[in-house]
């Protein structure tokens, strides 16, 4: 498990285009990364990668690049939530996961 408690996305703004950074509790699974929105469609940076999923984030020092997208597959988001649940003791939200590119 990461000693990393935050993970820090940045989307491209739905409305402004600007960039937006948030700090948000994550896990890793299987090469990727996976958020929670306690708001579902209405966070702000959910409706950000609804309209552009290309996304960077940030653990410790490293920054990566990736595309942002949203599983449906039932297994996959009970071994994503049993995770966010062992890590934070919290997992209910929209799961959205971060491919990040190969290097």
């Amino acid at each position: 498990m990461s000693a990393n408690k935050y993970l820090y996305l940045t989307t491209t703004g739905h409305k402004t285009g600007n960039p937006h950074e948030i700090e948000i509790w994550y896990v890793e699974h299987q090469g990727c990364y996976y958020l929670v929105s306690e708001k579902r469609e209405a966070s702000h940076w959910v409706r950000n990668i609804r309209a552009n999923p290309t996304i960077s984030f940030r653990l410790g020092n490293t920054v990566r690049q990736g595309k942002a997208s949203f599983p449906d597959d039932a297994r996959l988001l009970a071994a994503v939530k049993a995770k966010m649940d062992k890590k934070y003791g919290w997992s209910n939200g929209l799961a959205v996961e971060l491919n990040p590119e190969a290097e």
